[in-house]
This record gives C-alpha cells, sequence and structure tokens, in this order.
C-alpha cells in the first residue's frame, strides 16, 4: 500500500460523525473481562475530540484517573450510502487511530448503566494519523496495524481477526444510524491496551511503516 507523504488539510476537516466499535477483537475483550458482543458495539465521539498524530504534543486530562491506549483502523466514508454498494467505491481513505480512554471514568459509568461518554468523548480522546489513499479492502488485510509506546510495540494485529468485519460493520451502522461522506469509522482495538503516563510517546505503523506519532501531556 502507498503510503503518501501529505500537505494535505488538518484531519478533521470536513469530518461529520465519528462512530467507534467496542470489543471487536475476542482477545481485547478478554483482557478487559468483557462479554464479546453478538451485533457491532457502537458508540460515538464528538468532533472535539478530534487531534492528529503529527509528532506533537497532546494535551489530556491528569486529575481523571488513568487513561489508557486503544489502536484501531479508521476508515474515512467517501460518499453517501447506499443498500448493495460495493465497500471498496464507498471508503476512500485509512488511517490509524488512537482511542484513549479514562478508564476510572468508564469503569464507575458502566457501574452506573451510564453512557461512555465522558470516558470515550473528552478532548483530544481520537487522534488519528494523516489519511492514506484506501487500496481495497484485500489489499489492506494483507497488512498488520501496530503501535509503539516509548519505542516499544504494545499491540499488532490484521483487520482479518476483528469479530465483526468491516463490511458487517458498515451495515450495520448505516442501518441503525446513518451514514454520509465525511463519516469516520474506529474500528476496534486489539489486546495489548495499557495506560499512559505523562510524557509517552506513542507510534502507529501500517506494514511497520510510520503514519504518525505524538507525545502525551498530562495536565495538572
Amino acid at each position: 500500500m502507498e503510503i503518501v507523504e501529505s500537505n494535505k488539510p488538518w484531519i478533521g476537516e470536513g469530518i461529520r460523525n465519528i462512530y467507534c466499535v467496542g470489543r471487536n477483537y475476542v482477545q481485547h475483550a478478554q483482557e478487559l473481562n468483557n462479554a464479546v458482543p453478538d451485533v457491532p458495539l457502537l458508540f460515538t465521539k464528538p468532533t472535539h475530540s478530534l487531534a492528529e498524530a503529527n509528532g506533537h504534543e497532546i494535551i489530556f486530562p491528569g486529575d481523571r484517573g488513568e487513561i489508557q491506549y486503544e489502536a484501531e483502523l479508521v476508515f474515512h466514508i467517501g460518499r453517501g450510502y447506499e443498500p448493495g454498494i460495493k465497500l471498496d467505491d464507498l471508503v476512500d481513505q485509512i488511517a490509524i487511530g488512537i482511542d484513549f480512554t479514562l478508564r476510572d471514568v468508564q469503569t464507575e459509568l458502566k457501574g452506573k448503566g451510564y453512557p461512555w461518554l465522558l470516558a470515550k468523548g473528552f478532548i483530544n480522546s481520537a487522534v488519528i494519523t494523516p489519511w492514506q489513499s484506501f487500496a481495497g479492502l484485500n489489499a489492506l488485510m494483507e497488512l498488520d496495524f501496530s503501535l509503539d509506546r516509548n519505542g516499544q510495540e504494545v499491540q499488532r494485529d490484521n483487520m482479518k481477526n476483528m469479530i465483526f468485519d468491516l463490511p458487517t460493520v458498515v451495515g450495520y451502522t448505516a442501518m441503525h444510524l446513518g451514514l454520509g461522506q465525511g463519516d469516520i469509522i474506529f474500528t476496534g482495538t486489539p489486546a495489548g491496551v495499557g495506560p499512559v503516563s505523562d510524557g509517552d510517546s506513542f507510534t502507529c505503523k501500517l506494514a511497520d511503516n510510520v503514519l504518525g506519532s505524538c507525545i502525551i501531556k498530562l495536565s495538572k
């Protein structure tokens, strides 16, 4: 797959809805002692959560408990969804994203039966590398994606191992929430999630090619 050296506008330009899939890799669900869902587990993030993995520092809250990283493949929808549309005609760009989560906040919310928004949608929690051209689903399934933390690989997997494949996620999202040009989908994280510390450096890779990086600063 071609890795694009891009002078494109900021990754958030034109993005409408941020859809996310939870528990879409079996081993990740198991590591958090969560049940494996029967249908895609969807949630959303506000557009204020977007930040670009462009090598710069990203500020997170340092007073809301533990924050954890979750690397994911992210797909950009290039046109409005129509029943029967081919996936390769619908998706035009991909990126690697990190779904940062306020884990202590999420645990408290889940215990009360409340939505996850405060844990998943805080400012800068949806970090995305610069967009890359989508070469097609079959080509992408031959490539692993991975995340390094402070120079050490902490997550690696392939979308072949998703519980709900991309066509299923796309169809389910379109049916229940709608799907149009400018929407993006975080497709779930594999095993290996862990805590974030002040000053941590994260590097996102596709087929061992660096797509983006960032440094985390926890506010006081």
